[in-house]
């Protein structure tokens, strides 16, 4: 299989973050990252660009660090509410996603709906949730599914 190098303009979920260098499927590279705009070719030129990405990534996460530390003591070990649609056996009318999630924790912390983990939420009850505050940082609280 032929691989490519590429350097990321984002983080992309299970390979790496902004200004990282992976080495990626060919296919992957030119069908999804780079018209997606996840990424860019690597050349030589770009790998000093990519250093100054990640620097700049660094600095900023240093500068945000302090700030997920407190989000985290915010949201730990609590309670999100969520109201929705149930039929009569329980299952609720399509499902709760990320982004009602985050809304719901908006209350107490404003967090990127891409960083919540979460099991497929269909039925009503109380779910655990993990959210990714920083790199190195994330937070666990539970999801709680009420009908309306």
């Amino acid at each position: 299989m032929a691989t490519t190098k590429i350097i990321l303009k984002k983080s992309v979920n299970n390979l790496g973050h902004a200004g990282d260098i992976v080495e990626v499927k060919a296919g992957y590279a030119r069908n999804y990252l780079i018209p997606q705009g996840y990424a860019f070719p690597w050349t030589k030129g770009a790998a000093a660009q990519a250093e100054a990405m990640k620097r700049a990534r660094l600095a900023k996460a240093i500068a945000t660090r302090e700030g997920a530390v407190e989000a985290k003591q915010i949201i730990e070990g609590t309670a999100v509410e969520i109201f929705a649609k149930v039929s009569e056996s329980g299952k609720l009318f399509g499902g709760i996603s990320n982004e009602q999630i985050a809304n719901a924790l908006a209350e107490k912390v404003a967090v990127d709906p891409k960083g919540i983990t979460v099991e497929k939420i269909q039925t009503l009850g109380e779910f655990p949730a993990t959210v990714a505050l920083h790199p190195e940082i994330s937070a666990n609280f539970f999801v709680k599914v009420v009908a309306e």
